[in-house]
């Protein structure tokens, strides 16, 4: 049986073949019998061209529906002028409105309103009943326009509901399509986001290892115990360096099992002090100080604070030069957080932050802008006066809008 269903859609113009010829034979039986009874002067060799035609229009209504509209406009002219009275074919009309008005043009779906609610009152002055008197036709006309009417009617509420699921399919679509993109755009986002968390933890770890190891061979034969201890730094930089690699790598695993069950937790303001003994540690005198009443900070402010200092020392400690010493303040407004990272060394010129970041691989200053501009700060970097660079900052505790 399915299969049936599915020959008959496939097969529009078949099916409506299949009932213009019933609706021939059905017509031209009625016709022959009742030919003599029906008032008028006509006869079969206009009656029977005529319901021909009206059975073509059933069955091409949905190939041509504009032409055949227009033939059977034609055809109802023509049964007006030849006295073809009504017959069972001129059911053809109500059906050709109804096609029309769900699938034709919209000049052929007014034509069509038009044909349908004038036809029968035409073919009622055309045809009157004189046994029913004025009322009686009057009644009769009000009768047989309904029926176009409602095919009117309810053709085009089919071509309104086919748009408006056209239009839902198209939304759905473009939608798609959207949330396709979002999705790309979150991706290199998040890209970037992990991009600029491995370049700081990479340039400022390894740096503090490459300067201590660099110390220990020089140190190693003199004096020892120097070496050992560069030797440790070197160690608990590697396995501070691997446990944040390991978080931000994590993000890449979302759904995977992860060895070890927990990530360390993002850098915050707190652990500022940490990284400045780190880099005392490591040969780089730094002068650390906190103004202002210490409190509680948004998220993104705090890992963006830290690593802006890590850049920072990174810079200094790469480019500064020997005996370069460094100072970091921290102070606590009322709506913000306020940065200055200053040191004294040579520095790096100032297009090389600036172009190709401090490691000469697309980060340094613009990657400090790119933090400072997510959390709606602002930056300020330059070389100071008599030598040295400069880093300063103010964090704003609420997003701008």
């Amino acid at each position: 049986m399915q299969r049936f269903y599915d020959f008959l859609r496939k097969n529009p113009t078949g099916v409506d073949g299949f009932w213009a010829l019933v609706l021939f034979g059905i017509s031209v039986a009625a016709g022959t019998a009742d030919q003599n009874q029906r008032g008028g002067t006509d006869s079969m060799a206009l009656y029977v061209p005529v319901v021909l035609l009206l059975c073509l229009v059933i069955a091409l209504r949905r190939r041509l529906p504009e032409k055949m509209l227009l033939l059977a406009a034609a055809l109802g002219v023509a049964q007006l002028a030849l006295n073809v009275s009504t017959t069972a074919a001129d059911f053809a009309l109500l059906v050709i409105v109804y096609t029309v008005a769900a699938n034709g043009a919209r000049w052929a779906s007014r034509l069509a309103l038009v044909m349908g609610l004038s036809a029968a009152t035409v073919a009622q002055l055309r045809w009157p009943n004189e046994n029913s008197g004025v009322p009686g036709n009057a009644a009769t006309v009000v009768f047989l326009t309904v029926p176009f009417a409602f095919a009117w009617v309810l053709g085009d509420s089919m071509r309104t509901r086919r748009a408006y699921f056209a239009q839902l399919e198209e939304r759905a679509a473009r939608l798609e399509k959207e949330r396709e993109a979002q999705a790309k755009v979150a991706v290199a986002a998040e890209r970037a986001r992990i991009a600029r968390e491995l370049h700081d933890v990479v340039a400022h770890n390894v740096s503090v290892m490459v300067v201590q190891a660099d110390g220990a061979a020089y140190v190693l034969d003199a004096a020892p115990d120097q070496a050992k201890a560069a030797l440790e730094t070197i160690s608990s930089t590697g396995r501070q360096a691997l446990a944040e690699m390991r978080r931000l790598l994590g993000v890449l695993r979302t759904g995977e099992h992860q060895e070890g069950g927990e990530y360390v937790p993002q850098p915050d303001v707190e652990q500022i002090e940490d990284l400045v003994e780190q880099c005392r540690g490591s040969g780089l005198p730094v002068d650390f100080k906190v103004e202002g009443t210490a409190r509680p900070l948004p998220s993104g402010v705090e890992l963006t604070a830290y690593r802006i200092v890590q850049e920072a020392l990174t810079n200094t400690r790469k480019h500064g030069g020997p005996n370069t010493g460094a100072s970091v303040r921290l102070v606590y407004f009322d709506d913000g957080l306020g940065l200055l990272v200053e040191d004294d060394g040579k520095g790096a010129p100032h297009e090389l932050y600036e172009e190709g970041g401090a490691d000469g691989a697309g980060h340094g200053l613009i990657g400090m802008r790119e933090r400072v501009g997510m959390v709606g700060g602002t930056l300020d970097a330059g070389p100071r006066p008599g030598g040295g660079f400069r880093i300063s900052a103010l964090l704003p505790l609420k997003p701008a809008h």
